[in-house]
């Protein structure tokens, strides 16, 4: 296992189209070992694929002890919505309010390649859907008003500049 560097926005890849996984193999369980390390050293929740530059549908979360490793992951149905403060580790710093689902059904395929269906709600249904998002190339500053997508962005040019 390795700690992958996290991707901050505004690096290409976090946009980019994921790649379906085919191959549940050797390679895909280094990815998500690595994945699992990164997360917890950067004192995470969740994680997908494209933030350790990886453009493919893999997100891991680990929420209250509650660990899930999803490949393949596509939301079937979503109810109700939710305000609930978000961050996210290619957003370092940076906590905004954003609607998520209240309650979400969740079709995804484990490590090994077998088929599974999720429930989940509450704060559980928000990190789902956030990481689910990073799959589609929608993120944290995608979801909140232009006003505040501006401070955002000049906060994380501030940042950058002085190498935080």
């Amino acid at each position: 296992m390795s700690i992958r560097e996290i991707c901050r926005y505004p690096a290409p890849v976090l946009r980019e189209p994921t790649e379906t996984i085919h191959e549940f193999d050797g390679e895909l369980k280094k990815l998500v070992e690595d994945m699992w390390e990164t997360m917890y050293a950067s004192d995470g929740i969740g994680l997908a694929a494209p933030q350790v530059g990886v453009p493919k549908k893999v997100i891991v979360i680990d929420y209250n002890g509650e660990k899930y490793a999803l490949v393949n992951p596509e939301i079937i149905s979503r109810e109700g919505s939710v305000t609930n403060e978000e961050g996210c580790l290619s957003f370092p710093g940076i906590y905004v309010n954003v609607d998520a689902p209240e309650r979400m059904d969740v079709r995804y395929c484990d490590e090994s390649g077998e088929a599974r269906e999720i429930s989940v709600d509450g704060f559980l249904a928000c990190v789902f859907s956030h990481e689910i998002d990073h799959l589609n190339g929608r993120l944290l500053i995608d979801r909140v008003s232009p006003l505040r997508r501006q401070f955002m962005k000049k906060r994380l040019a501030k940042d950058a500049k002085s190498g935080d």
